[in-house]
């Protein structure tokens, strides 16, 4: 109700409202009602997407709350890009962030307290390999490889590049996508459960009734991320003028996106690890990553394309830096071995190294 009552507000007022942002206080309180609105609702999404998660089980469940996550974030990133004067590196800032904020601070917090409880904890390799396979070569491509692409200097991509490298994105996330939920399933399941990775008894026996909640829950799910959608034009405007006013890096717009939109997930993916549920944590964090990358470009270069707007997705030398040794650290914690809180550490670590290079390139 409140989100929704929020919407209807900014419907009526929004305009008039954002018209004149001179008042710092006025633009302050606006800027906060509508993010702690939106975050909310992120939470709500992460409610009902955990429902779904119980009723589908793993990892149809993880799946959908990816999913309803990256759509939050192409909508917000979208607003931005169309509604207000956000340069052309907004699309990578917030995929950096997301990868930045997901694979080095979730992950490195999950297994710090994880480990900090259960001393050693397992997880599915099977499952974080092909997280891994898809991450890997997604990231290199959609973040370094323009960088280095001669037919461009500035970090961006040719329409024949924007084109191809989309197709190849989305013909490799939707494999792994086959492989998550038809042919390996038993992948992205607890070690110890991985023999009953069929549909659970419960649907089989119930399904009209197992039916009809998931219908609730879906239909609860679309009416909570609605408004998230419905007022990022709104957000957008008030991000984009908090930073021209504060004249904060630029940066800064797309780690706002990546904290609304990933929060919640981060708070069930940090859950899960204290319950000794690391498969759900890497389920969470890992596919956070590969939906990001794998849906989040696609989209950001159509909306180029369509609108004629440079987008620059190369990174800056540092930048890849800290991608690379992301990238490499994550293989080596997910190589096989139990983690333990020394891997937790060693992410935060790159953790806050991202966030020092933040104010501090």
């Amino acid at each position: 109700m409140i989100a929704w009552g929020t919407l209807a507000a900014f419907i009526l007022s929004g305009e008039a409202w954002l018209a004149d942002l001179s008042s710092i206080v006025k633009s302050t309180v606006l800027l906060f009602w509508l993010f702690a609105v939106i975050l909310w609702c992120a939470f709500g999404v992460v409610e009902q997407a955990d429902h779904l998660s119980e009723l589908l089980g793993e990892p149809l469940g993880t799946l959908v709350l990816t999913l309803s996550i990256v759509t939050v974030e192409v909508a917000l990133i979208a607003a931005v890009m169309l509604d207000s004067h956000a340069g052309p590196a907004l699309g990578r800032d917030t995929m950096f962030a997301v990868l930045m904020i997901v694979l080095n601070g979730v992950v490195g917090l999950a297994l710090l307290l994880g480990g900090l409880r259960h001393g050693e904890q397992s997880y599915n390799l099977k499952g974080a390999v092909a997280y891994l396979a898809v991450i890997v070569p997604l990231s290199v491509i959609a973040l370094v490889l323009p960088s280095f692409i001669a037919s461009t200097s500035d970090g961006t991509l040719t329409k024949t590049h924007s084109v191809f490298f989309s197709l190849f994105t989305i013909l490799l996330y939707g494999v792994f996508l086959a492989v998550q939920t038809i042919r390996n399933r038993n992948f992205f399941v607890e070690p110890s459960v991985t023999a009953v990775a069929e549909p659970r008894d419960d649907l089989r026996n119930d399904s009209r009734s197992s039916l009809g909640k998931v219908g609730r829950h879906t239909v609860l799910l679309i009416v909570t991320m609605l408004p998230i959608v419905l007022l990022a034009k709104q957000l957008a405007k008030l991000v984009d003028h908090g930073i021209a006013v504060l004249h904060a890096p630029p940066v800064i717009g797309g780690v706002l996106i990546a904290l609304i939109v990933f929060t919640p997930e981060a708070v069930s993916a940090l859950r899960a690890a204290l319950d000794n549920q690391l498969q759900r944590s890497v389920n969470l964090c890992l596919g956070a990553a590969s939906s990001t990358i794998g849906l989040t470009v696609p989209a950001i270069l159509m909306i180029g394309l369509i609108t004629g707007q440079p987008v620059v997705l190369g990174l800056p030398p540092a930048s890849v830096v800290l991608l690379a040794v992301t990238l490499v650290l994550s293989t080596i914690t997910f190589c096989g071995p139990p983690t333990t809180i020394l891997e937790g550490a060693v992410h935060l670590v790159l953790f806050f190294v991202y966030v020092v290079l933040i104010f501090s390139p």
